[in-house]
């Protein structure tokens, strides 16, 4: 009875089209959410890969001491279970200069054969050839944008300028050295724009550096780093590498891009609140719909409670109408909301073909298509919500329907 008075259309036509358009705001509002969710992960998804692609799992260092004896320090960590693999590393801010452009760069020595454990740099050259660095002195690999930048490619020379001044007969000077282009790389976010890299040697030259900085550490997945993290502290306290163990810092990637990625979740979650809401108006339209209802069928129920029907029973009735009601549009908006979220990348480009606009410039997005992650978490918490808010929505109707009194509405018919 229930499932026929639902969908037949043996209803007052105003009824019949509220019912309908809380059934078809619950579908939109909970498609929408699921898609826009999948989005964000996929965006979420894409920027972490990309950034940690040359971000390093873990670093090991002594602030304001070059270690010396890193070969030592790098075996013992080596024998550590979580770690995969580590390598050494200078760093310094520098100015590069071309021509009349200068940018500033994050200039970092590596030993190529040590990095390919702990970074992709070298699957993301785009031209040049990286292991010119090892092979030539005073070379250097520029992120595009910064090569953009600069308006260098492979070949050619630049100048950087050292953050040491020279002191000369002539007066003291900043110091100068000639590096030459040898490739350009891109990861295809805002380290393309200041990152740069050179080898362990031509870096401990330009910085006038006897040991290194420290060492970066691979965990296998960045997943892995708060597991990791004990046991890697243990090691350290315990090592005879250096002199002054307890000047050995760990940090890791959630120090350097943790407030990223805490934006990003939040920005998920402020979206997600507002998409909720509407489903929050789809379902409390089903109260709208339920109260028609109610009065519409006052006899009917009435009729009911003479022959023996509970109060209880025609609260359960209508509680039933109106979950109904938003069940099924619970249950095509998830099915729509998951086919949305496995397609929206080809409707995307599409939508591109037909209009002759590109939606996403890699120019500005660092990316040129619209990517997307399923995570069913995400669906089961936006059905439990809605299904959650159903019931709200239903329990005023409802008991409103089971406090009619039969005698009262059939001496007024």
């Amino acid at each position: 009875m229930m499932i026929r008075y639902t969908f037949t259309g043996r209803r007052e036509g105003f009824a019949r089209l509220v019912s309908r358009a809380s059934m078809l705001g619950m579908i939109l509002g909970v498609a929408s959410l699921i898609t826009v969710l999948s989005v964000m992960n996929g965006f979420a998804l894409e920027l972490r890969d990309r950034i940690l692609s040359l971000v390093p799992h873990a670093v090991v260092s002594s602030p304001g001491n070059s270690l010396t004896q890193w070969q030592q320090l790098a075996s013992e960590l080596q024998a550590v279970p979580s770690v995969e693999s580590v390598a050494p590393f200078i760093e310094d801010i520098a100015l590069l200069q071309s021509r009349s452009r200068r940018v500033g760069s994050q200039v970092t020595g590596i030993d190529l054969k040590a990095q390919r454990g702990v970074s992709d740099l070298h699957e993301r050259i785009l031209t040049g050839d990286l292991g010119l660095l090892q092979s030539q002195p005073f070379t250097i690999a520029l992120g595009s944008t910064l090569a953009g930048q600069l308006g260098a490619m492979a070949g050619d020379v630049i100048e950087v300028v050292l953050p040491t001044l020279s002191v000369t007969p002539l007066g003291v000077f900043p110091r100068v050295r000639k590096l030459v282009v040898v490739a350009e790389f891109e990861v295809g976010s805002s380290i393309d724009a200041v990152q740069s890299y050179v080898s362990l040697e031509t870096a401990g030259r330009l910085f006038a550096r006897r040991g290194v900085d420290g060492l970066q550490v691979d965990l296998g997945s960045p997943d892995n780093v708060a597991d990791a993290a004990p046991p890697l502290r243990e090691m350290l306290r315990m090592t005879t590498a250096v002199s002054s163990p307890s000047d050995l810092v760990i940090t890791d990637w959630r120090d350097s891009q943790g407030s990223l990625f805490t934006a990003v979740k939040m920005e998920k979650i402020m979206v997600g609140i507002l998409l909720l809401a509407v489903i929050a108006v789809a379902a409390f339209n089903i109260v709208s719909t339920l109260t028609m209802s109610v009065t519409e069928k006052a006899r009917d129920i009435a009729v009911l409670r003479v022959m023996g029907f509970t109060s209880l029973g025609v609260m359960g009735l209508f509680l039933g109408h109106g979950l109904l009601i938003g069940s099924v549009g619970i249950a095509i908006g998830a099915v729509l909301g998951v086919l949305l979220a496995l397609w929206v990348s080809d409707i995307a480009i599409i939508m591109e073909q037909l209009i002759g606009v590109q939606l996403f410039d890699p120019s500005v997005y660092y990316i040129g298509r619209l990517p997307s992650e399923l995570q069913w978490g995400d669906v089961a918490i936006t059905t439990g919500l809605a299904l959650l808010l159903s019931v709200i929505a239903t329990v005023y109707p409802a008991w409103r329907a089971s406090r009619i009194s039969p005698v009262e509405v059939l001496n007024n018919g």
